[in-house]
């Protein structure tokens, strides 16, 4: 067993000395999912890195499996149909540069789905160095919004919290995944290390809370639910589910006392109150929020082949704020129908395997629920740009390329904890 993981390819490691592949390819992996934590601009450092890290990892011999081929093909139909959808405009612009962005943000999808399913330790590499890079940015965020640092201005907008991204509503999403991570922690794994996860996990919910995004708050409450259900439907020791109603239980005690001392402060009661509206004034009205998505849909059915990549948003004065209407109108048909196949693959492809005692199994639950509750705010919100989405699909993918590849051989009668692949995750929980 052993011997025929270690030949896969990306798996087998040269061992002389302390530099390694194995230990590079995960250097470039941790330093490119760190960086995913600050863009202000595009294209940002992520993408550079990115282009460095897939140009080493094929260069280690990474080789792109059925699942990777499969989510390739989707993520370059949806653009071909981006750059249909472009000669429908007299002037282009700057919109090759935003095709080529969102053509290399779908293969990153592809380069995170390879990457893991050749080595499955890279999981934690990804989850930790997220951690991380969630951990700055959200206390910059917060140093910002008090005026604590020198400069704090630069990481807010509109007296919001946005770390070191252009927008609070991408600011705020984007510190989800890593909360679910640290939560699962918190309900599965040894209290050693709790008062440290609850601390960063006080720090990423604070972010959350100052970035005042309906839908970062919305987010974190329909991926949490979905996260507690799977570790609570995949757990059999009554014990166990006792002790993570009790931690559920104080951990949303805690919350609910931190927020009404944060509301205590006067900005952010009053910011709180304003938000917390279920429609805003931009939402309503003859051209706002929903009335655009109507809009939208109907040019669809006179434009099959979209519109032109943000010409929406300068034919009405606001984006589309909708996944579908923007796939519509910036990617035509095409477009639509390929991001829909990949949405609905990413949903319900895994769902067969979510609650099998596997080592990836954690990492999927977390990030198939982060990938559902995007999915929801995605119908008031445009994700296509948002990198964090990309990396959510890319574990998702990997997981199922593991499933298949592996997935017969993890049992714990078949694999013994001293005879794993890349990695040394044990069968079971190993966050």
């Amino acid at each position: 067993m052993a011997a025929d993981v270690a030949t896969y390819p990306g798996v087998a490691d040269n061992r002389r000395g302390w530099i390694t592949t194995r230990s590079i390819s995960r250097a470039l992996l941790a330093i490119t999912v760190f960086l995913g934590a600050f863009v202000i601009n595009e294209p940002a450092p992520y993408e550079v890195m990115l282009v460095v890290a897939i140009a080493g990892f094929v260069a280690f011999g990474m080789r792109f499996s059925h699942h990777a081929i499969t989510l390739a093909t989707l993520f370059v139909l949806f653009n071909i149909g981006g750059l249909l959808s472009m000669f429908q405009m007299a002037n282009y612009g700057g919109i090759p540069l935003y095709l080529t962005v969102s053509l290399f943000l779908g293969l990153s999808s592809v380069f995170f789905c390879a990457a893991i399913e050749s080595d499955m330790g890279r999981l934690r590499v990804i989850y930790r160095a997220y951690i991380v890079g969630a951990l700055i940015t959200a206390m910059l965020g917060i140093l910002g919004y008090f005026n604590a640092i020198p400069g704090g201005e630069l990481f807010t907008l509109y007296d919001r919290a946005r770390g070191a991204f252009q927008d609070p509503n991408v600011f705020g999403p984007f510190l989800v995944p890593p909360v679910l991570y640290l939560c699962y922690g918190l309900l599965q794994r040894r209290l050693t290390f709790a008062p440290v996860r609850a601390v960063i996990l006080l720090i990423l919910l604070t972010g959350i809370l100052l970035s005042f995004s309906r839908g970062a708050w919305g987010l974190m409450i329909i991926s949490g639910v979905l996260l507690y259900g799977l570790q609570f439907a995949s757990e059999r020791s009554p014990k166990k589910r006792l002790q993570m109603m009790l931690i559920a239980a104080a951990g949303l005690t805690v919350l609910v006392i931190g927020l009404m001392f944060a509301l205590q402060f006067e900005a952010v009661g009053d910011m709180f109150e304003l938000r917390a509206k279920a429609v805003q004034e931009y939402d309503s009205g003859t051209l706002g929020r929903f009335a655009r998505h109507a809009i939208g849909f109907q040019w669809a059915l006179e434009n099959p082949l979209g519109i032109g990549p943000l010409e929406f948003g300068l034919a009405l004065g606001a984006d589309t704020h909708n996944i579908w209407v923007k796939s519509l109108m910036a990617y035509g048909w095409l477009g639509f129908a390929s991001w829909l196949a990949m949405t609905v693959w990413t949903i319900f492809g895994p769902i067969r395997i979510l609650l099998k005692d596997r080592p990836w199994t954690p990492y999927l639950q977390v990030a198939w629920a982060a990938f559902i509750g995007h999915i929801i705010i995605a119908w008031v919100i445009d994700i296509d740009h948002w990198r964090h989405v990309y990396l959510l699909i890319g574990i998702v993918w990997g997981c199922m390329a593991l499933e298949r590849r592996l997935g017969a051989k993890y049992t714990t009668e078949q694999i013994s904890p001293d005879h794993l692949p890349a990695g040394n995750m044990q069968p079971g929980r190993t966050l």
